[in-house]
């Protein structure tokens, strides 16, 4: 039993703690960052993250039709707080759990900001998990490993000014968490 235990755990440690040693010492698996990766906004235009280089971004994957789906309230109200000192919140609807967003971008778009008034930057429905995710999400799951993946809807990835995935909440952490928002701060108060 103590042996199967101990097993499990190391297994558990040699796939976290690559990803681990590299982020703390500032360094991709890949070479890449967030920069180096493009979505489609939800009126199908191109977005490449790459116009956001010196900014801090926290993207978001939202779902219209999840009990969490209130987090659109306080994630618009980071934007309105943070943008001008250099954070960019982007939401990328995924029906990827519960099949809880709509089918198409004009009922999410309509839907987002008939009811939450969002402003801020929202993709085209995404796929966020398993072996079709978008790469940005791919990369961001391989940087941070497989406890930082999401599991649900309305998981966090903060992005620093350089490009590099500085922290990740789980859908529990709401937007106007003092962790978060903290994070925020460190993030927008750090220079590439």
């Amino acid at each position: 039993m103590l042996n199967r235990r101990i097993f499990s755990t190391v297994l558990f440690a040699s796939t976290l703690l690559p990803n681990a040693i590299a982020h703390a010492a500032g360094r991709t698996s890949s070479g890449m960052t967030a920069f180096s990766h493009s979505f489609t906004t939800v009126d199908g235009d191109p977005l490449p993250l790459s116009q956001f280089e010196g900014k801090a971004i926290l993207v978001v994957n939202t779902a219209s039709q999840c009990g969490f789906t209130d987090q659109y309230g306080p994630l618009q109200a980071l934007h309105e707080e943070f943008s001008d000192a250099g954070l960019v919140v982007i939401g990328v609807p995924s029906g990827d759990f519960g099949g809880q967003e709509f089918d198409s971008n004009a009922d999410i778009k309509s839907f987002v900001e008939r009811g939450y008034k969002v402003d801020f930057p929202l993709t085209s429905k995404t796929l966020v998990s398993g072996n079709n995710a978008h790469a940005f999400y791919k990369w961001a799951g391989d940087e941070v490993g497989f406890v930082g993946r999401p599991r649900w809807n309305f998981h966090k990835y903060l992005i620093g000014r350089d490009g590099k995935v500085q922290n990740w909440f789980s859908t529990i952490t709401q937007p106007d968490s003092p962790a978060l928002k903290s994070a925020i701060r460190r993030a927008l108060s750090s220079r590439v």
